[in-house]
């Protein structure tokens, strides 16, 4: 565990100057803004010291180095991917009604909507610009592949609010969101820098299974830690998810598998009135003992394992190889 976040810190400091550099074509108020979602500044831009692990980066710069290229051939990727990330990550507070992010207030809920959205356009349209600075054909790629995959994002994400008005959810359509909603940027991370790096399709194709497979893992993990994180570790409520009666994994599993217990979670998620305390205490109750929780966790190490396949039949090299199944453990065993 120590190796990987040691890791993490590292290739988030290589990506950090690019990143900088990056947001600095913004507008002075986009640019503030981001700086504060980012966690480099306070409410008064003043430095701060926070922000995300920086995974997607991380993907990026190791999947240059499993072309056989130095992890700096994939500083474009891991810059774009992260702009697109925390794009996501402003729209999706504000249509969440998150108030917190990492223990801090999000952009939202401190400068508004408009703001919220605004700023994460910004970073959307910088990210392909990023890119296109490449020289080469391989630029032009990496663009057209981080494009196809925040519009699978946004699909997911589409799926996940229309969920909330319906009450028939089946766990392959949940599955197929959250593909979309997560898998698709993972699996883009996992391929961008060999993209790059001018990698043969074989290799692509094998980093961006792996990558939709820890897709699928993550958010698996999430969906838990959306139930049942420590929210001094999560930065967000306990319970979070059930009292936005969203149809998680867990959730989902536990209707379609649970029997009876299905059966009334599925009667309380259709109820109109805003659950309190006792009532989501007891729901999250009736999902661990309709097995979700337990399946959602053994789902992210079999996902997992299937990536790991994935790398083994492309021989991937060694040290690279190690690298991203260190770094997908890591994701299926975190707790935040």
């Amino acid at each position: 565990m120590t190796a990987v976040l040691d890791s993490l810190a590292q290739g988030k400091q290589a990506v950090m100057p690019a990143m900088r550099a990056a947001l600095d074509r913004l507008d002075p108020t986009s640019r503030s803004i981001a700086h504060y979602h980012l966690g480099w500044t306070d409410l008064d831009g003043k430095p701060a010291s926070g922000g995300g692990k920086a995974v997607r980066p991380a993907l990026a710069l190791l999947s240059a180095e499993a072309a056989g290229a130095p992890p700096s051939a994939g500083l474009p990727g891991a810059v774009a991917v992260e702009l697109v990330h925390n794009f996501s990550l402003l729209h999706d507070d504000l249509m969440d009604g998150d108030t917190e992010r990492r223990h801090r207030p999000t952009v939202w809920a401190v400068k508004g909507a408009a703001a919220a959205i605004l700023t994460g356009d910004a970073m959307l349209s910088l990210a392909q610009e990023v890119l296109l600075d490449v020289d080469g054909p391989c630029g032009v790629a990496a663009a057209r592949l981080l494009s196809e995959a925040t519009n699978e994002l946004i699909r997911g994400q589409v799926l996940d609010v229309e969920f909330e008005r319906r009450n028939d959810v089946g766990l392959d359509e949940c599955l197929d969101m959250a593909a979309g909603k997560t898998g698709a940027l993972l699996s883009a991370s996992t391929a961008i820098g060999a993209v790059l790096a001018g990698a043969p399709p074989r290799t692509v194709d094998a980093l961006a299974g792996f990558g939709a497979d820890l897709g699928l893992a993550f958010q698996l993990v999430d969906d838990v830690l959306g139930i049942w994180g420590e929210s001094s570790v999560t930065g967000k409520p306990v319970y979070s998810d059930l009292r936005a009666r969203k149809k998680s994994l867990p959730v989902t599993y536990s209707i379609t598998h649970g029997g009876a217990l299905g059966r009334e979670l599925s009667e309380w998620l259709a109820r109109p009135e805003t659950p309190g305390e006792d009532s989501v205490r007891g729901v999250a109750e009736k999902i661990e003992q309709a097995g979700g929780r337990k399946w959602a966790l053994d789902e992210a190490y079999r996902r997992m394992a299937a990536g790991r396949r994935k790398l083994e039949e492309a021989e991937i090299p060694g040290r690279a190889r190690e690298e991203l199944l260190s770094l997908a453990q890591f994701i299926v065993t975190r707790e935040a």
